[in-house]
């Protein structure tokens, strides 16, 4: 609940520090009471909803569970629901309102809007008097902060781990090489203290994992005393110290020795004593944060007798605490070991666990579903044992299954295991989080989308302390995956993350919480029949055309996955989405933006690309808030000059790939930005637009700018642009290509970009040579040059990069010969060599390309035989041929395929308009530089 009103009171801060009536003009005597009024009013309220999420924050670990306050948490909910409809439709007002002098001079007069104007105050008034009665309700229920312990810890009954359902080590099912190598640890011979970490997910198997080596009688014999306590969310030091006593020394000693008055240094001491001689092993279960290790590392003492501690934990934070990488990661379970655990426990009372065969089908999609989740896994297979093995009973179960975890006692521990995950996470990442789990099942969650939704939603914190929002965002992904909620699928060629997954079944608890707080719906997914009116969030993953009634008022994010609707629905729905924030069509089957789009006053995030839309009316002037535009695969040509007017534009995407292949020089298209983009002084991103001479010497005063791809660029304003790039300090990103193949770009008067990664050049360089500039971009990571009609082996002249990653040459060299030499490229991962004609050799020498893992050869025909180096790069795995000369392949299949041996992934393609070749651009290869689907992300993103 605290994450509500941690949004709400940043929006009221942003409101109140906006200055409202200088943006609608002083001479519009009728608003600015109102408005003097509403700041006055919305201070208190920002100051009652401030102390309410601190009291919340305190109490919450202490009443979980108590329905009171759940019930009274609900109520709070909604009344910072109440006040962000307030502040939205503030903002709306003054926005509109500031379109423009004329019109609402024209407007504000009239009923409609007037009466909104006097309708605040009134609404006001009402959340004011809510407010007060929550603090009556609360102390009529006795809703009020309990006693706390000097270490602001509270204490509460341990719930039972995931070890209560494995109680038997002969049930266990996987994490065999997980076991040995901890039972390895255990018994090495070091004399200095050892702290193992087990890191994992709720419900992988942590416990039961760390209790079968703790009950392994060789184990214990090998140490001379040991102890098991579960550290919990809400540990109280002193009781997780006298606990670790009553194990070690005698129950009774530990009673009559006074220990239950002691207090904590006098513990500390006590245990100290006691290990001091002393070859211990002590576990500490479930462990949250690492300040419970402050202190127990100084009673644990280190005394070179062999001693071990292990803790288990969810966080990596907490798991870094282990020495010398003593760290396990937990993974979950494989298919097939997932379903011998499954049978173990749903069909326990049949010979040999076997599944009924009527029940094969349903039960392996139950047991696809859980997704390797040990807990998930035997808690569904137990509640299902005892069911009639009947296939309806079975079907009901499965189809139900959002809901059973929700109000089935029995899954009850599943949800409660994943919870726990989610009541650990602070304000400003709960939120973030909610709205991972909106998307479908199994989404790829990509960072650069998620990080834009998430800012556009008011979700990130904006910092002022020289990070981007943007890169705030990212921080909060590396949280939650380090907190083992969202787990990394994909990452680029530096090794950064760029793709993340929810598990299954942690994604249907938390949407059962989003839904139950009303911070989203996923409509279409199994269990979701309708949209409750209060939903803030919507996304719509199939049967949208069900969907008859959206209420207005309420709704902030609408993203449609549903492709298969018509327009007119489209056009329709749309007219319901007044104080939207977020507006995503990707893929919807439109012409035409909805008229309404251009009265959203709130909107941030808009999403219109792949669509069939044309034009972009001027009237877009009128979304000053708009953040993020992204008009890629559209059919849109040109931007208005009125977009210029959007000031608080930080992404703006428009283009088109016409080539997939990337091999020729126009593969991008580009479109005409007819306005004056130097007002666009946020502009963070900005692909792809056709250079002109104005546009050129323009983008020197987009100071922010990280990416930029700039197409059709002639010799005769390039020195304009060269001086305007210099002003960018923070270009990350250059995509540069020439108005055609004849057009020679000049470098020479390019200035070091000090942060530049990735550089695509696209066109014939000045003297046929590479600029002696490039020695300077010691940062980059991605190189690609096309056409650059080089006339020496360039190869040399990228050595000095020692962070490139990826290197891809199209038809940049006219020569005969390449040459890689020892020690060069030591972090090269990606090399493409396309469309060089007169190439005959390439010299590969031992010590080179290191960590070269794929290998590309497209259209070099006179490449005659298998380049002999390759035989050295002992890390190659894939290796793809296109358009190559026959003689080439036959040599490859034949005597030069000792070259390859080594190389797990060889597909040859023959030429490149072969069904095959075709068949490998859909493929999952090609899809990771253009995203799922057709193309839905395009490469720069």
């Amino acid at each position: 609940m605290a994450d509500a009103l941690f949004v709400v009171l940043r929006k009221v801060a942003i409101s109140l520090g906006e200055g409202a009536l200088a943006k609608i003009g002083t001479e519009v005597v009728e608003a600015a009471p109102i408005l003097m009024d509403f700041e006055h009013s919305m201070k208190q309220i920002e100051g009652e909803l401030s102390v309410l999420q601190a009291f919340i924050g305190q109490v919450r670990a202490q009443k979980a569970g108590d329905k009171a306050f759940d019930a009274w948490l609900d109520i709070v909910r909604d009344v910072a629901h109440e006040v962000e409809d307030i502040i939205d439709e503030y903002a709306y007002l003054t926005t509109q309102a500031a379109d423009t002098e004329s019109f609402f001079k024209r407007k504000f007069h009239q009923v409609k809007n007037f009466a909104a104007w006097q309708k605040l105050p009134i609404q006001i008034s009402q959340v004011e008097a809510r407010i007060q009665r929550l603090a009556e309700m609360r102390n009529r229920y006795g809703i009020s902060v309990g006693q706390i312990d000097n270490s602001n810890k509270l204490l509460i009954p341990n719930l039972p781990s995931d070890s209560a359902y494995l109680s038997d080590n002969s049930e266990m099912v996987g994490h065999a090489v997980e076991i040995g190598r901890l039972t390895e640890w255990l018994l090495e011979e070091k004399q200095d203290r050892t702290l193992i970490a087990i890191l994992g997910m709720g419900g992988l198997g942590k416990t039961t994992v760390t209790s079968s080596v703790y009950k392994n009688q060789k184990i214990r014999r090998t140490f001379d005393c040991h102890a098991w306590v579960n550290a919990s969310q809400t540990y109280q030091g002193e009781e997780l110290l006298r606990e670790i006593i009553n194990q070690l020394i005698d129950q009774r000693a530990s009673t009559t020795g006074g220990f239950m008055t002691m207090s904590r240094m006098r513990l500390v001491e006590v245990i100290q004593s006691y290990l001091q001689d002393r070859k211990y092993l002590i576990v500490l279960d479930d462990v949250w944060d690492r300040d419970a290790w402050l202190f127990l590392n100084y009673a644990f003492v280190r005394n070179n007798c062999g001693s071990k501690v292990l803790i288990t934990t969810r966080r990596k934070d907490v798991s870094s605490l282990a020495v010398d990488k003593y760290v396990i990661e937990l993974t979950t379970l494989q298919y097939a070991e997932s379903w011998e655990l499954f049978c173990k426990r749903a069909f326990h009372a049949s010979k040999d666990y076997i599944c009924p065969e009527n029940l094969r089908s349903l039960a392996e999609k139950i047991v696809a579903k859980c997704q390797g989740l040990p807990l998930a896994i035997v808690t569904i297979g137990s509640t299902l044992s005892y069911h009639e093995f009947e296939e309806q009973e079975w079907a009901f179960f499965y189809n139900q299954l959002s809901w059973q975890l929700a109000n089935n006692p029995e899954l009850c521990w599943i949800s409660n295991v994943l919870n726990m995950s989610l009541n650990d996470l602070p304000s400003y990442l709960r939120s973030c989080f909610l709205y991972c789990s909106l998307f479908p099942e199994d989404y790829k969650i990509k960072r650069k989308l998620i990080s834009k939704l998430w800012i556009a939603e008011g979700l990130v914190e904006d910092r002022e302390d020289g990070k981007t929002m943007e890169e705030v965002a990212k921080y909060y992904l590396t949280e939650l995956t380090h907190r083992c909620l969202l787990r990394v699928t994909e990452s680029n060629s530096c090794g950064k993350p760029t793709t993340f997954v929810m598990h299954d079944l942690v994604r249907e608890v938390t949407l059962i919480i989003a839904k139950r707080e009303k911070f989203g719906i996923a409509y279409g997914n199994a269990g979701t029949a309708r949209v409750a009116h209060e939903a803030r969030r919507l996304i719509i993953q199939r049967g949208a055309t069900s969907l008859n009634y959206l209420a207005s008022s309420r709704l902030r994010s609408f993203i449609l996955f549903d492709t298969e609707v018509p327009s007119s629905w489209i056009y329709d729905i749309s007219s319901s989405f007044r104080l939207l924030r977020v507006l995503c069509l990707r893929f919807a089957n439109i012409e035409q933006v909805p008229c309404v789009v251009t009265e959203l006053y709130n909107l941030r995030y808009l999403d219109l690309s792949h669509t069939k839309v044309k034009k972009i009316p001027a009237s877009f002037s009128k979304l000053v808030n708009l953040q993020v535009l992204d008009l890629r695969f559209s059919y849109v040509e040109e931007l208005p000059s009125e977009i210029s007017m959007l000031t608080n534009l930080r992404h703006l995407h428009v283009f088109v790939v016409h080539d997939i292949q990337q091999r020729s020089l126009n593969c991008f298209g580009s479109t005409k930005f007819l306005g004056n983009i130097c007002h666009l002084k946020n502009l963070q991103a900005l692909y792809t637009v056709s250079a002109n001479k104005y546009l050129v010497s323009q983008l020197g005063s987009l100071s922010l700018m990280r990416g930029l791809g700039i197409m059709e660029v002639q010799q005769s304003y390039i020195a304009e642009l060269w001086n305007s790039l210099t002003k960018m300090p923070n270009l990350s990103r250059l995509l540069l290509f020439a108005s055609d193949m004849d057009e020679i770009l000049s470098l020479k008067m390019l200035k070091p970009l000090p942060n530049l990664k990735l550089l695509w050049l696209a066109g014939k360089l000045d003297g046929g040579m590479v600029p002696s500039l490039f020695s300077k971009f010691e940062k980059l990571t991605q190189l690609k040059m096309d056409w650059s009609g080089l006339e020496e082996d360039p190869i040399s002249s990228f050595s000095h990069m020692l962070n490139l990653v990826n290197l891809c040459l199209v038809g940049a060299y006219v020569g005969e010969q390449l040459t890689f030499r020892a020690r060069w490229f030591p972090k090269l991962k990606s090399l493409q060599i396309v469309d060089m004609e007169h190439l005959n050799l390439i010299e590969i020498e031992d010590g080179t390309l290191m960590s070269l893992h794929i290998l590309e050869f497209t259209g070099l025909r006179n490449l005659k035989a298998v380049p002999e180096g390759i035989k050295y790069i002992r890390t190659l795995d894939q290796m793809f041929l296109t358009d190559m000369s026959n003689e080439f392949t036959e040599r490859l299949l034949g005597s030069d395929n000792h070259i390859v041996q080594h190389i797990t992934d060889i597909r040859n393609f023959g030429s490149s308009d072969s069904p095959a070749a075709n068949n490998f651009i859909s493929s999952e290869y090609l899809v990771k530089k253009y995203g799922a689907g057709a193309i839905k992300n395009s490469p720069v993103e």
